[in-house]
């Protein structure tokens, strides 16, 4: 059972943590703006953005700026405005309203005889005085947040690489822990066939001491036997495993679910050989991979 894994050129690193943050300012009209990008793990990309209202028909721009960064987890973009508030506030007086109001006053002191003068409480009414927001054109500073945004990105980026590099090193570590696991598991399964065939073919004698035996039917039956415990398939696919697995730790793209994938797929390939190799040391070793698997699942939750 030949081994296909031999040592690798390890890249500095290819993956990248789902966790990060990165946050930046920019110049805008009248101001600066500021943004902050953030992310949580989550299985699937989710980018929420939180901006100014007038904002509103650039977060679209923003959110696929984000999309061709980022591949998974929930990323939080929050937008502030140092600058003079977009929207501002002007008093219109209805005057024709407000005349229409003081003649009603003077009609009633008129007819009911009062000799109260005219009440200015009357006019807070919202029909004589209101209030409307103008607001301003804030277009002109999608630019500067857009800048403001891919500075921060950057900065953003740089922090996942750095926890990615992290998470590469002990990935790295629990595969090359598997690769020689799967190794002495090979040397160990191929004793364990001969040893089965060995200790068959001795009871055989033993027990049809004194008659006439049937060679050919013994190694048939001893073939048999150890078939049932030949782990080659399984040994050629987890080394199989194995080694792409090293290869999506220096990959450029986004491998996490692929790896996770993977993970599953190896985490089966080793439950069914703990379960075909009848032999106490191979159980231990089996008990161990199954271990640096989990632990790998759980560090793949991180990776993007």
């Amino acid at each position: 059972m030949p081994s296909a894994i031999g040592p690798e050129r390890m890249a500095r690193t290819g993956l990248r943590s789902m966790t990060g943050f990165g946050s930046a300012t920019a110049a805008i009209p009248s101001g600066r703006v500021t943004v902050e990008v953030r992310s949580v793990n989550q299985r699937f990309l989710d980018v929420r953005v939180t901006a100014p209202r007038e904002y509103g028909a650039w977060e679209a721009a923003c959110r696929e700026t984000v999309r061709g960064q980022v591949a998974r987890g929930r990323v939080e973009v929050h937008v502030s405005r140092s600058a003079p508030p977009i929207a501002r506030s002007r008093v219109v007086l209805n005057m024709r309203a407000a005349r229409e109001y003081a003649a009603a006053w003077r009609r009633l002191t008129h007819d009911l005889h009062l000799t109260a003068a005219l009440d200015p409480s009357l006019f807070r009414t919202p029909d004589i005085f209101q209030t409307i927001e103008i607001s301003t054109d804030v277009h002109p500073e999608f630019p500067g947040a857009t800048r403001a945004l891919r500075q921060a990105l950057a900065r953003f980026e740089r922090e996942r690489r750095r926890e990615g590099a992290n998470l590469q090193r002990d990935m790295r570590a629990r595969i090359d822990r598997l690769v020689a696991i799967e190794r002495t598991i090979r040397r160990h399964a191929v004793m364990t066939v001969r040893d089965v065939q060995a200790k068959l073919a001795e009871r055989m004698q033993r027990f049809l001491q004194g008659t006439e035996i049937d060679l050919a039917r013994v190694a048939q039956e001893a073939a048999l036997v150890a078939d049932r415990g030949d782990v080659t398939e399984e040994m050629v696919r987890l080394v199989s495993h194995l080694s792409a697995l090293r290869g999506m730790l220096v990959g450029r793209e986004p491998a996490g679910k692929q790896i996770e994938f993977l993970l599953q797929e190896t985490h089966r390939e080793i439950n069914t050989i703990g379960s075909k190799v009848n032999n106490l040391a191979v159980t231990k070793l089996v008990v161990e991979a199954k271990g640096e698997v989990e632990r790998l699942k759980e560090q793949v939750q991180n990776v993007e």
